[in-house]
């Protein structure tokens, strides 16, 4: 269980602004482990806003405290941010990835996509009460406003992985294919996939930058 304690290049929770953070977000808060880590859920689903657009193949770009510091990401940052407060508490974590199909997207996103399929959709695994939970913080509470469904609850107990149906019953998101669970993020298998599936994004083998785009922008 130690290899999911440990700080690492990107479960960077010895770094100096994240570790502050934690310590802010927990001030108040009940010091048994379900408590803090649904504070820190919350903290890390409303505060970093989820934008697909900034994806980047620089892997300084998944470490924790890179989400935090921009204030956007994508689901796989965002997994990997809560994973590394966790660990910052003594909560066991691990980064799961799997390939989704999203109902609910924007057709720009789409368009730029070429599929409704997410490849290396990203979630966190915690070891709650002697036994693993995930955990999604991607959505942020104003897009899922916007997209209309609720924000995705997690109460340590339970799996938290996303909303089936919107508010008026339409389908939102299905998972198609899971890739596992890991103690550290694989980025040169998630730059790979997202290389083989989406190569239009990239010229001269070059990842092409879009983070002026927003995935709230293109819905509102």
């Amino acid at each position: 269980m130690d290899n999911y304690l440990q700080a690492t290049r990107f479960f960077d929770y010895h770094q100096p602004q994240l570790a502050q953070w934690i310590d802010q977000q927990l001030d108040g808060v009940a010091t048994d482990p379900v408590s803090q880590v649904r504070a820190l859920y919350l903290a890390v689903r409303d505060e970093v806003h989820y934008n697909p657009y900034v994806f980047s193949d620089d892997p300084d770009t998944f470490r924790a405290s890179h989400a935090l510091i921009s204030g956007e990401s994508y689901c796989i940052p965002k997994a990997v941010l809560l994973g590394a407060a966790a660990r910052a508490i003594g909560v066991p974590s691990r980064l799961g990835l799997a390939d989704v199909r999203n109902h609910l997207s924007s057709p720009k996103l789409i368009e730029f996509l070429r599929s409704d399929i997410f490849r290396m959709h990203g979630y966190i695994e915690l070891y709650l009460n002697e036994r693993w939970v995930k955990a999604t913080p991607a959505f942020n509470n104003r897009l899922c406003q916007i997209m209309g469904v609720e924000p995705l609850a997690f109460d340590g107990l339970r799996d938290s992985v996303f909303q089936q149906y919107t508010a008026d019953g339409h389908a939102h998101m299905e998972y198609i294919e899971d890739h596992g669970v890991f103690d550290d993020l694989p980025h040169e298998f998630i730059v790979d996939s997202v290389r083989t599936h989406y190569s239009h994004l990239f010229q001269d083998g070059e990842l092409q930058d879009h983070r002026r785009d927003s995935l709230e922008s293109d819905l509102a």
